[in-house]
């Protein structure tokens, strides 16, 4: 994922997701066909930036991922930071009260969001086009052996859908927001 601010290039390789699958996901902002102001962006079409904020105090972002009218999207739960990484400290920094590690600078949606200056601006963005946020392919794809899934974090609402397994990271990376507990594979999906 890459951020342009200010003429600064900030950069860093997505290690940890959550998937949100629609309509029939009540763990999702569209869950029901709900349609709001907040969560419009989730409606675009696929490779449309959905930000939004959440318990007062956050932002959180996600890639929409359905066609349009079918709000399907993946929240960026972690990155590693690889460039602009003393950007992303002084976005960091100001909010904290001690010196952060690199590996806690993007180890989280709230925290990535912080450490890249991504706020309801960024919302809608599409991200094929624009000059300032976008996902470049990574100079090292990850092996399907090191990718684990675990039920999404936070989800307590006390049906199916609180441990479906939705959340997706690089197995042991020191900069995903949670470990997963369990040593679960990514399941193979047929093409």
């Amino acid at each position: 994922m890459v951020r342009m601010l200010a003429g600064q290039r900030m950069a860093g390789r997505i290690v940890e997701t959550e998937a949100y699958v629609g309509v029939r996901d009540r763990a999702c902002h569209s869950f029901k066909g709900r349609r709001t102001p907040r969560n419009e962006s989730m409606y675009a079409s696929a490779g449309t930036f959905y930000v939004y904020f959440t318990y007062g105090m956050h932002f959180c972002c996600n890639v929409v991922c359905g066609e349009v009218d079918e709000p399907i999207a993946v929240l960026i739960r972690a990155l590693e930071p690889v460039d602009g990484i003393n950007q992303m400290r002084t976005h960091r920094d100001n909010r904290q009260r001690h010196a952060l590690r690199e590996t806690d600078l993007c180890s989280g949606p709230a925290r990535l969001c912080q450490a890249l200056g991504i706020a309801r601006p960024e919302n809608g963005l599409d991200l094929i086009t624009s000059p300032n946020l976008w996902i470049e392919p990574a100079s090292e794809a990850a092996r399907l052996r090191d990718i684990r899934c675990g039920p999404r974090i936070g989800i307590s609402t006390g049906n199916v859908w609180a441990t479906r397994l939705l959340r997706f990271g690089l197995r042991d990376h020191p900069c995903i927001s949670v470990p997963f507990l369990a040593t679960r594979r990514a399941p193979r999906i047929a093409s």
